[in-house]
């Protein structure tokens, strides 16, 4: 994903939204977020129905949260499936204790 696209993110759309909050020591936050980037760059947005990834810095310095959209939960299973996606994966486990949660968009709202 350029810098010039951005996610949207509209109530009742077709895609797949998976949250995945994962909990880490302070002094591996950064290493985490380091983490997901590369494994973002260098697999996942590669692998078909991959729509977008966000990466947030929990301010509390322990939390990471990755907000990702994928076009079907079938697209996003056979990720899960994929050898290369999984080395990311287990690098994240190892740093980290994950919550990863599958959801679609009931609301959106603006200011």
């Amino acid at each position: 994903m350029s810098n010039q696209e951005a996610t949207t993110i509209t109530a009742h759309a077709q895609v797949l939204t998976l949250i995945n909050v994962f909990d880490v020591a302070p002094d591996r936050q950064q290493a985490l977020v380091e983490l997901l980037e590369r494994a973002t760059v260098e697999v996942m947005r590669r692998r078909p129905g991959f729509i977008s990834a966000n990466i947030h810095r929990g301010l509390d310095g322990r939390s990471v949260a990755n907000y990702a959209q994928w076009a079907t939960r079938e697209d996003f299973e056979r990720m899960l499936e994929d050898p290369e996606a999984q080395v990311h994966m287990r690098e994240a486990s190892a740093m980290a204790r994950a919550t990863p949660l599958l959801y679609e968009v009931s609301s959106v709202h603006h200011r």
